[in-house]
C-alpha cells in the first residue's frame, strides 16, 4: 500500500507541477472546445473525476456497512464544499513554497470553472447533445442489491419533475431530465450513479436487451404468491382492454416449473375471443402472452400516497442514529 501511495503522489505531482510552476502556465487552446484553457486537458479531466469520487475509497464514502444494508437503496446529496477540498489537496501536491501556493489559490477560481464544465464531459452518452455550463447540485444514489450482480447493465435516469407515463423513456438532452454524471459498479453487488441536479422522480431499469418471459406475482398473504401474466390481442399484440390477468399453472411437486398445457388451456379459456378463431394457442401466440418487457422501478412518484410534499422524496437521511451506533460497535466488541 505505502508503495502504491507514493507512486500516486509522484504521478499527481508531476501533472500538477506542469499545470501550476510559475514558468509553465501558459494558456491552453482545446481544440474540441476553441477556448483558452489554464489546465491542461488531462489534468482538467483526470480532477473532474476525482471531483465524481473516482478513486475515493469507498470507506470513505460509506463509513459502515449498516449504512448500505444489502437489499437497500440509499440517496444522497454531494457537498460541493467537500469535493473542492479533495480536489485543492490533490493541487497542493504539485506546490513547493509559497510562492506557488499563493499562484494556486490565485487561480484556483478559474480552475474550479474550467473543472465544472469539464465534469458534464466526462461521460457522454451517444448520439446526445452536449451540456456544457456552471455545475449544479449533483446528487446520487447508491443500491447495494443482487439486481445489480444479476443484470450488471442496469440503466438508471432522474428527471427534475414527472413527464409523462413511467414507461416513456425521454432523452437525456431533455430539459426535463438530469444527466448521469457518472454510473458505475463499485462492487458486483453495489451500483454507484451521480445526478447533475436535484431528481423528483428515478427509474431503475432492467437492460434492454434481448427477449425475456416471465410472470406478475400478487401477495396472497403470508408467503404464498399468485402468478398471473397480462393478456394480450393475439391481433393487435396490445393489452386487452379493460386490464385483464390470465393464471399461471405449475407442475405438482415442482416450483417455478410451468404445466405449459395447463397454462395453454388457462388463456383459451380466459381471454378466448382475442384467441384464433379455431380454438387453439400456437407457439407463438403462446410467447405473446408470456413475453415481459424490462421491469422498471419508479422511485420518488410524486402522486404516490406516501409522497405528501415533492421536497421530502429526496430528504438524506442516516440509516442508524448515534445510540443506535453505539449499540452495535458494543455488540461486536
Amino acid at each position: 500500500m505505502a508503495v502504491k501511495y507514493f507512486l500516486a503522489k509522484d504521478i499527481v505531482a508531476e501533472i500538477t507541477a506542469m499545470a501550476f510552476n510559475y514558468k509553465a502556465v501558459v494558456a491552453e487552446r482545446d481544440r474540441d472546445a476553441g477556448q483558452d484553457r489554464i489546465t491542461p486537458l488531462a489534468v482538467r479531466d483526470w480532477l473532474a473525476r476525482l471531483r465524481l469520487l473516482e478513486g475515493v475509497p469507498f470507506n470513505t464514502i460509506v463509513a459502515d456497512s449498516e449504512l448500505l444494508p444489502k437489499e437497500s437503496i440509499r440517496f444522497f446529496y454531494l457537498d460541493r464544499a467537500w469535493t473542492d477540498a479533495l480536489v485543492q489537496g490533490a493541487l497542493s501536491v504539485g506546490t513547493v513554497n509559497s510562492g506557488e501556493r499563493a499562484q494556486l489559490q490565485t487561480l484556483y477560481p478559474a480552475i474550479r470553472d474550467e473543472i465544472d464544465a469539464q465534469e458534464r464531459l466526462v461521460r457522454l452518452p451517444g448520439s446526445e447533445a452536449l451540456q456544457l455550463g456552471k455545475a449544479a447540485q449533483i446528487t446520487g444514489l447508491l443500491l447495494r442489491s443482487r439486481a445489480v450482480s444479476g443484470w450488471p447493465a442496469l440503466q438508471v435516469r432522474a428527471y427534475r419533475r414527472e413527464v409523462g407515463n413511467d414507461e416513456d423513456i425521454i432523452p437525456e438532452s431533455s430539459p426535463d431530465r438530469l444527466k448521469v454524471l457518472r454510473l458505475e459498479r463499485l462492487a458486483p453487488a453495489v451500483l454507484l450513479a451521480l445526478f447533475d441536479g436535484v431528481p423528483e422522480v428515478v427509474h431503475i431499469e432492467e437492460p434492454r436487451q434481448g427477449v425475456q418471459f416471465g410472470v406478475e406475482l400478487d401477495p396472497q398473504g403470508g408467503n404464498t404468491f399468485r402468478a398471473t401474466v397480462r393478456a394480450r390481442d393475439v391481433r393487435e399484440a396490445a393489452d386487452v382492454k379493460p386490464l385483464k390477468h390470465m393464471p399461471i399453472s405449475f407442475r405438482a411437486g415442482a416450483p417455478g416449473v410451468l404445466d405449459l398445457r395447463a397454462t395453454a388451456e388457462d388463456f383459451l379459456h380466459e381471454a378466448s375471443t382475442h384467441m384464433n378463431d379455431d380454438g387453439k394457442l400456437n407457439g407463438a401466440e403462446f410467447a405473446l402472452q408470456m413475453i415481459r418487457f424490462p421491469y422498471r422501478q419508479v422511485f420518488g412518484d410524486p402522486n404516490s400516497p406516501n409522497a405528501t410534499e415533492k421536497k421530502d422524496v429526496f430528504r438524506p437521511t442516516v440509516a442508524f442514529n448515534l445510540a443506535g451506533l453505539v449499540t452495535k460497535f458494543k455488540d461486536r466488541i
